[in-house]
C-alpha cells in the first residue's frame, strides 16, 4: 500500500470541488463564474495531486498538444464569456487528453458493487466496449 501526502488529499479535495462546481455551472445554465471557478479548482487539483513538474509534462506532450490546446483556449473563452462554446471546446480538449485513461476509469467502475451493475447493462455494455476500442 502506498501512503498518500498531505498536499495529494489536498489536491483530492481541490479536484473534487472542481468537478462539482463545473457540474454546477452546467446545471445552472453555463453560469461562467461557477465555470470558470470550477476549472480553476480542477487544474490546481490536478498539480496537487501529481505534482507540478508532472502536470506541465502531461498538458505539454507532444501528442497531446491538440487536446491541451483545446482544453485551455476553453477555459480562456469560458473566462471571456462565451460559456456554451468554451465548454464544447473544452470537453473536446479533455476527451483527446484523456482518452488513453477512460477505458481504466471505466473497468475500475464496473468493479463497484451498483455502479457496475449499471454500466454493465446491454446498451452501456455495448457504449463502454466500443470506447475501449484501439483507434488507429
Amino acid at each position: 500500500m502506498f501512503e498518500i501526502t498531505d498536499f495529494q488529499k489536498i489536491g483530492i479535495g481541490l479536484t473534487g470541488f472542481g468537478v462539482f462546481f463545473l457540474f454546477l455551472g452546467v446545471v445552472f445554465i453555463f453560469d461562467k463564474g461557477l465555470l470558470a471557478l470550477g476549472n480553476i479548482l480542477f487544474l490546481c487539483g490536478l498539480a496537487f495531486v501529481i505534482g507540478l513538474e508532472r502536470t506541465f509534462r502531461f498538458f505539454f506532450q507532444r501528442h497531446k498538444i491538440r487536446g491541451s490546446v483545446a482544453f485551455f483556449g476553453g477555459i480562456f473563452i469560458v473566462l471571456f464569456g462565451f460559456p456554451v462554446v468554451g465548454m464544447i471546446i473544452e470537453m473536446y480538449g479533455f476527451v483527446v487528453l484523456f482518452s488513453g485513461f477512460l477505458p481504466v476509469a471505466a473497468n475500475f467502475l464496473r468493479r463497484i458493487p451498483v455502479i457496475g451493475t449499471i454500466l454493465n447493462l446491454p446498451i452501456l455494455n455495448r457504449v463502454l466496449s466500443l470506447a475501449e476500442q484501439p483507434t488507429n
